[in-house]
């Protein structure tokens, strides 16, 4: 096989970037071991000599010369006058040492030959990155988008191994094209048909603990322990932390001087609303924070069900529930409580502002009301259906709708 070079000659290897040489080079081996063996039943005496540096390869055949007639193995002897057509002054009991070149194994040999060894090299790369990725679940990964599809993007890591971002593990103001560079976590690896999949995510919770891990420092050094994150992708997340050393605000620490270390976390996440909670084992102070900016009156726990009952004043109920609800969902599941909130009755306050009512009404109708002087819920409800149809733009079943909420509050 002399002159043969196997990477000129097999032009798929250059392509397996994740398999080191060594492993190549037994894999050739093997697969040259085996063409031996079909070839002359045994593999007795042959030497394969790879050089994994320049990608050459060489078979030397060794047989002891025998006398003529007294052949007892075709594959380790050779009777000595067939010898001697190779090396004329061989005598019995010396050996023939040759090399076999591709040629002699025949041209379907060879073909079958390469069709295994690039399958076997294919299966070797697949298994790189499937162990590869299974161990980086829950690291950031930095790729390039190669291609947007309608329910998921292509993404190339540094060894142009394809990543899977799917539409649901966006974020919803997420916009990416052809080129971008894009930052997920890893959410899990499979195997599908024989081919691993990567699937990347950046919407899961891991996700913002390792931002956080990148831009707070005594989180990656493990002075604050991060306890729990809830995320409502894109709208607003919590994040429980807690540090072991008194001398750490773990809060002041995350949000940075000037918010500098949260402000680049929340461009990451699309102007995503953190807000960061100093954890506490004091359940009724953790769900008080978790329901900041809202400032709580007093709690009632149900701790047997998992319910909590929030008493606000007043102003501070929308705010606790939050836009869209969100603040007091995400509170809920930080804290692990279903979570009711009231407005505190006090008997010297007959009237409740119509901006107190936000979480019901919508903000442009309580606006409509407010343009013609209706301020207040007592307000609104000393005016009649019909008067109200006549002063404002509002349909009759809007406003008796929001009749029907304004009377509810004051019984």
């Amino acid at each position: 096989m002399k002159g043969v070079n196997l990477l000129e000659s097999f032009g798929e290897f250059k392509e397996f970037k994740n398999i080191d040489r060594e492993t190549v080079t037994n894999i050739l081996g093997d697969v040259f071991r085996n063409m031996i063996l079909k070839r002359w039943g045994a593999d007795d005496g042959f030497d394969i000599i790879i050089n994994a540096e320049r990608g050459d390869l060489e078979i030397w055949r060794t047989r002891e010369v025998v006398p003529d007639g007294e052949l007892d193995d075709e594959v380790a002897q050779i009777e000595v006058s067939m010898a001697r057509q190779v090396v004329p002054d061989l005598e019995v009991g010396e050996e023939l040492i040759e090399e076999i070149r591709i040629e002699d194994f025949g041209r379907r040999n060879v073909l079958a030959m390469r069709q295994n060894l690039s399958s076997r090299i294919i299966e070797m790369e697949k298994d790189h990155i499937y162990q590869k990725y299974r161990e980086r679940v829950g690291e950031i990964i930095s790729g390039e988008v190669y291609q947007v599809w309608k329910k998921e993007i292509l993404v190339l890591d540094d060894e142009n191994n394809e990543l899977i971002l799917p539409k649901e593990q966006q974020i919803p103001a997420d916009f990416y094209k052809k080129g971008d560079t894009l930052r997920a976590v890893v959410s899990k690896v499979e195997m599908r048909g024989n081919n691993p999949q990567i699937i990347l995510s950046r919407t899961a919770p891991e996700f913002l603990e390792k931002l956080f891990e990148q831009e707070v420092p005594e989180v990656f050094d493990g002075l604050i322990t991060i306890k729990n994150i809830v995320r409502e992708p894109g709208e607003r997340a919590k994040v429980a932390v807690e540090s072991y050393d008194d001398r750490i605000d773990p809060v002041g620490a995350c949000v940075g001087m000037k918010g500098s270390r949260i402000h680049s976390i929340v461009r990451e996440l699309r102007n995503e609303n953190i807000d960061v909670i100093h954890y506490t084992t004091n359940e009724q102070l953790l769900i008080s924070r978790a329901l900041a900016p809202a400032k709580v009156s007093s709690i009632t726990l149900d701790k047997d069900n998992k319910k909590a009952d929030v008493f606000l004043k007043s102003d501070q109920v929308s705010l606790a529930i939050g836009k869209g609800g969100h603040n007091i969902r995400l509170a809920g599941r930080l804290c692990g409580y279903e979570i009711d909130v009231y407005r505190e009755t006090e008997t010297d306050i007959d009237d409740v502002d119509l901006e107190e009512f936000a979480d019901e009404i919508d903000s442009w109708i309580i606006d409509e009301l407010k343009s013609v002087g209706c301020d207040t819920a007592r307000a609104v409800l000393d005016l009649s259906k019909e008067e109200l149809v006549r002063r404002t733009d509002l349909e009759e079943e809007t406003i008796a709708e929001v009749l029907q909420i304004l009377k509810s509050e004051f019984e």
